[in-house]
């Protein structure tokens, strides 16, 4: 058996530098697609980021709108906040 590993040994390593250079470059192919699916991701959580701040600051808006209505005509106010509450369900 020594024999036979000492006479094939150049054979066995190149067998193997071949079976590693396969394995990496596999691997590298499977990093640039995770790095481009990363990048997509980044890209729709930025997205959806800028939404949530233009949804926040419009209801921030109406908070404040419902505020300064609740003092110059607490009637109407109250009205609304009813309104919103039973017919926007």
């Amino acid at each position: 058996m020594i024999k036979f590993i000492n006479k094939y040994k150049q054979a066995f390593t190149i067998g193997a530098a071949l079976s590693v250079l396969t394995i990496c470059y596999f691997q590298q192919r499977e990093l640039t697609k995770l790095r481009t699916e990363v990048e997509v991701v980044k890209a729709e959580a930025d997205s959806i980021r800028s939404e949530d701040f233009i949804k926040h600051t419009i209801i921030d808006r109406y908070e404040i709108t419902m505020e300064y209505l609740k003092e110059v005509n607490p009637k109407v106010a109250k009205q609304t906040e009813e309104w919103m509450s039973y017919n926007t369900e």
